[in-house]
C-alpha cells in the first residue's frame, strides 16, 4: 500500500485524514515526466517522446491515460531493476525535489501535519518515483500507480493494476482506510481528482499556484 505504511479508520485516537494529489497540486509540473527526462538525458528523452507519437495519437482517440503511461514506462523503463529505479528516484528527489513543490501547497501540508492530521498523497504518478519525496514530506501513506516488475524484479514496462486516477483514487483510499473512509480535506487540480474530493469535508480544487525555488527537501 505504497511506501509509507498502512493505517485504518477508526484508530485508537482519531486523527483527521487529509489527501493531496501530487502532480499539479503539491508540485507545479509532472513528476513522472521530470523523472524520465532526468534519467534518459535530453537527447534520448526527446527521441523517446518522438517514438511515443503513435501512443499519443491513440490517446487522443481513446483518452486512456493508463495506456499512455504504460507506453511511456515501456519506452523508458523496461528492463530497469527496482533497485536502480529507487536509487534514481532518490537522486531526483535530492537534487530537484524542492523546486518541484509549490510553496503554498507545502505550507498547507505542514499546517495539516502540525494539527495532527494524517497527510496522504494520492497520485497517478508511479509510487516508486514519488516515494522519496513522500518520505521527505513525512507522508503517512503514499497511494499511487504501481509499476509492474517481473520475477527478477525488473520493470516490465507495464503497470501493476489500474492507473491511480478518478474512481481508482477512491477505490485505493477505501482499500487502505475502509469503505466508510471520510476525508477532512482533499486537494487536487484535474477532473481525475473530483471523485476523491467528493469524499472530503473541505474540497480544494486548484487552490495552489506557487512554484518552488529551493533545491533540497
Amino acid at each position: 500500500m505504497g511506501d509509507m505504511g498502512e493505517d485504518r479508520q477508526p484508530g485508537a485516537a482519531f486523527r483527521p485524514l487529509v489527501a493531496f494529489d501530487f502532480d499539479g497540486t503539491l508540485t507545479w509540473k509532472d513528476s513522472f515526466l521530470a523523472f524520465l527526462a532526468w534519467r534518459a538525458g535530453r537527447g534520448a528523452y526527446l527521441a523517446g517522446l518522438a517514438a511515443l507519437a503513435p501512443a499519443v495519437a491513440a490517446y487522443l482517440v481513446d483518452r486512456d491515460r493508463g495506456r499512455l503511461k504504460a507506453a511511456a514506462a515501456h519506452r523508458f523503463l523496461a528492463g530497469a531493476s527496482r533497485a536502480e529505479l529507487e536509487r534514481d528516484a532518490q537522486c531526483v528527489a535530492a537534487d530537484h525535489g524542492r523546486p518541484l513543490l509549490r510553496p503554498d501547497a507545502a505550507r498547507a501540508w505542514r499546517r495539516w501535519q502540525g494539527g495532527g492530521a494524517r497527510a496522504v498523497i494520492v497520485t497517478a504518478s508511479p509510487e516508486t518515483i514519488v516515494a522519496p519525496i513522500a518520505r521527505a514530506l513525512g507522508a503517512d501513506l503514499l497511494i499511487g500507480t504501481r509499476l509492474a516488475f517481473d520475477a527478477q524484479d525488473r520493470a516490465t514496462g507495464g503497470l501493476d493494476g489500474a492507473n491511480c486516477r478518478g474512481p481508482e483514487k477512491v477505490r485505493r483510499l477505501r482499500e487502505a482506510f475502509g469503505d466508510d473512509v471520510r476525508l477532512e480535506a482533499a486537494y487536487g487540480d484535474t477532473d481525475g481528482d473530483r471523485e476523491m474530493l467528493a469524499l472530503a469535508k473541505e474540497r480544494g480544487m486548484r487552490v495552489f499556484n506557487g512554484k518552488g525555488g529551493r533545491k533540497n527537501l
